[in-house]
């Protein structure tokens, strides 16, 4: 495969790069505030230029852009925390799952507009009361009561909850099976009576829409189930792989950002009679940060390889969620180094970037999940004979 960004790509890349820098990382300040007014103008706006849902499938009407393909597209857009949602793919996680597992009725409901953009989706799968690292311990309960289901239970972390139209709640639905045979989907219309929002919890001091809901007596049909029963687990894993690859993509896109605030600086500040970046140990902020972000986005590339060619990317995934999440913080906390005191202040937008990149090392699975599963998958090639090789 070749590492360059390939010649069918790069004008709608190109396209979605100027429409960040342009426009959305003017109006963040207003976006900050939750002025929905100017999210909606944004929106419009990417319809308006072809720039909407470029990772949805064409025939769910997006893009169409091809996993690989559209690694090259997020990159750029990630450069802002509301690329995606001024661009339309903030749903895709969502309507990739609907699309593999709804019924015809769930995809009436809810796909076309999420894809549209009309409604916002919500996932809930984490639970205060338990390691979410070891999901088998969940404590939410659907049971079958005639021709509903009732749902009990707390859950966290519930991202969008508040605007959202419906969550996708994973519970405990069999009671005899194996541990990762217990658990189901069930959609839940946010408005139904029992569904109640406690709280927005704050994260580092930064307001996402992370809720914390509770499920009291929650009553929806039996037709709200989400695929098979007792397939909870295989639907979050197909969902939340190639999410964390989503992550990792946007994450370059944070990074370059960093990276420029952090040379430019170099060139335009003086210390002691010289620019910044004269300075040698300056100088290993640029080495350091430039080979990090090359080293991920090789992983993440890598990644959206072995993913387009048909394989679970299991090892791959691992890796570079942990990686691309580690590269992220030291690049932006480089920057803010290079920065002084203006870096810890809203002046810059390197502030909340680090708060977010601290974040993501925990959601989507603890680094320590991931690097345990790599480990343990490598390893155990060698014990059944094998060996791992650069190949793959």
């Amino acid at each position: 495969m070749s590492f360059s960004v390939p010649d069918r790509v790069r004008p709608v890349r190109e396209a979605v790069l100027g429409f960040v820098t342009e426009r959305v990382e003017p109006a963040e300040p207003a976006l900050h505030a939750g002025d929905a007014d100017t999210l909606r103008e944004l929106q419009e706006a990417a319809k308006k230029e072809g720039l909407w849902a470029l990772g949805h499938p064409r025939e769910l009407g997006g893009g169409g852009l091809g996993f690989l393909d559209y690694v090259y597209v997020n990159e750029v857009q990630g450069r802002s925390e509301y690329g995606q949602l001024a661009l339309g793919t903030f749903t895709l996680q969502d309507s990739l799952m609907l699309h593999e597992h709804a019924s015809a009725e769930q995809r009436e409901r809810y796909l076309g507009p999420l894809v549209r953009g009309d409604i916002w989706p919500s996932f809930a799968m984490t639970e205060p009361a338990v390691s979410s690292s070891d999901p088998t311990q969940l404590r939410t309960e659907a049971v079958l009561d005639g021709d509903e289901w009732v749902i009990n239970g707390h859950k966290w972390f519930t991202t969008g909850a508040s605007r959202a139209a419906y969550t996708t709640v994973m519970c405990r639905t069999e009671q005899d099976a194996p541990p990762h045979r217990s658990f189901s989907m069930i959609l839940v219309p946010t408005d139904t009576p029992g569904y109640r929002i406690v709280r927005e919890t704050p994260v580092l001091g930064l307001s996402g829409g992370h809720c914390e809901v509770r499920y009291e007596d929650v009553r929806v049909p039996v037709g709200n189930l989400l695929g098979p029963r007792g397939e909870g687990f295989v639907i979050a894993q197909r969902r939340l792989g190639p999410g964390r690859i989503f992550h990792c993509m946007r994450w370059l896109g944070q990074a370059q950002r960093a990276f420029d605030l952090m040379c430019r600086r170099l060139h335009d500040r003086t210390a002691f009679g010289q620019p910044l970046g004269a300075k040698q140990l300056m100088r290993q902020h640029v080495f350091d940060s430039y080979t990090e972000i090359q080293a991920a986005r090789l992983l993440t590339l890598q990644a959206a390889h072995a993913i387009d060619a048909g394989s679970d990317a299991r090892v791959e995934i691992g890796a570079i969620k942990v990686v691309g999440a580690r590269m992220l913080h030291n690049v932006i906390d480089r920057a803010i180094q290079v920065y002084g005191a203006a870096g810890l202040t809203p002046d810059t937008p390197l502030d909340r970037m680090y708060r977010h990149a601290r974040a993501g090392r925990i959601y989507d699975g603890p680094d320590e999940v991931h690097v345990d599963s790599v480990g343990r998958r490598l390893l155990g090639a060698y014990a059944a004979g094998g060996s791992w090789e650069f190949a793959g």
